[in-house]
């Protein structure tokens, strides 16, 4: 059941829960918000770090007595186990929480049943699908569910859609402020993905500049035949950001011996008979094998298109400046993709528009 009340708060929730991006993973965000019996706002609060207590723990910390007979809003079903904290289930209980209103239930097979023991404890539960709950929580189902990390594609392109020139000059298309909002988002994610070709062509760093960093991801590049140069930026910054090199077991042995006597680390993963890497198992390993929850791509056309045909893309953040090149030759951002007719093209829902200077920045999930 869904009403303008229960969407108001669980709005509010879903705004607190999201300021835990980059701070909590890999546990999912949570907001909680408590109002009163006659419609007071009580309390708001979020999850705000792995390990610490849970949404609802602080929301009814900020209540306090209050919290007797009033309405909890949570944007996850909360959960009734054990781990690092106690279970929020019991917690709402003690503090005579009412009815508690949930926005998306928890995919996390050891999460389950919150709800139930909510209802078995007195409380009576409201199962809302919020929209916002549920993009927000998408990366927690995606890793439970699939066993891989949320896979973010950023680009920037002008107007009329390309990336870089012919010659494949590229810097630079958007603004000041929305590369800037970039380093702040590579500051909260656990990886940056990349391609060898954009290695080779930008000698790129990859790393967090000029913003204060919630973690230190990882720089990842599909690097089939070991080409990274020793003496590229990413190498030469290693002890700034670790650096995962995604390579075919067969590749030259001497070259694998340089590039980990600098302290980069190789990943060896089979190849398609067509010499192309399984990007689903690449993925799933990177979330298996080294915990990576949350990827930010930034890479050329080719992996771009790679990953969009692959369906292992989950949510786009595109750039776009106002500049037009108007030649054909210049680069499109995916190449690859091949759809006979406009019905087949991958589909995308439009999540948020924001002004970043003279860009837009338009974030979709696929």
């Amino acid at each position: 059941m869904s009403t303008p009340a229960h969407r108001h708060w669980l709005d509010r929730a879903a705004c607190a829960a999201a300021r835990g991006h980059g701070l909590v993973s890999p546990n999912p965000a949570v907001g909680c918000v408590i109002v009163s019996s006659a419609g007071v706002l009580l309390a708001v609060a979020r999850h705000r770090r792995c390990g610490d207590a849970h949404a609802e723990v602080n929301a009814l910390a900020i209540a306090g007595t209050a919290a007797h007979g009033a309405t909890a809003y949570v944007t996850l079903e909360p959960c009734s186990h054990t781990g690092r904290t106690g279970p929020c289930t019991q917690a709402l209980i003690d503090a005579g929480i009412a009815r508690v209103v949930i926005g998306g239930m928890d995919p996390a097979p050891h999460a389950l049943g919150g709800a139930d023991v909510l209802r078995a404890g007195g409380i009576a539960v409201d199962l809302v699908d919020h929209q916002p709950s549920l993009d927000l929580n998408a990366p927690h189902r995606r890793r439970q569910l699939d066993s891989r990390p949320w896979v973010r594609c950023k680009w920037a392109q002008t107007l009329d859609g390309h990336v870089a020139t012919r010659t494949g000059d590229s810097q630079w298309i958007s603004s000041a402020t929305s590369r800037r909002l970039v380093h702040r988002e590579r500051g909260r994610v656990d990886a940056v993905l990349t391609g060898i070709g954009t290695v080779l062509a930008d000698d790129c760093r990859l790393t967090v500049r000029d913003v204060r960093a919630r973690r230190i991801p990882m720089r990842v590049v599909i690097d089939r035949d070991l080409r990274t140069p020793p003496d590229s930026a990413l190498v030469r910054t290693i002890d700034r950001a670790p650096l995962l090199l995604v390579a075919r077991g067969d590749a030259d042995a001497s070259r694998r011996e340089t590039l980990q006597a600098t302290g980069a680390r190789v990943l060896d993963m089979p190849c398609h008979v067509d010499g192309y890497f399984d990007l689903q198992h690449v993925l799933r390993k990177l979330w298996t094998g080294f915990g990576i929850g949350d990827v930010l791509v930034e890479a050329g056309p080719r992996l771009m298109g790679a990953l969009m045909a692959a369906h292992v893309v989950d949510e786009l953040a595109v750039f776009i400046a106002p500049r037009v090149l108007g030649d054909g030759a210049a680069l499109p951002a995916l190449t690859g993709l091949v759809p006979p007719i406009i019905a087949d093209g991958h589909a995308v829902r439009l999540i948020g528009v924001h002004q970043r200077a003279g860009d837009l920045l338009l974030r979709y999930m696929c």
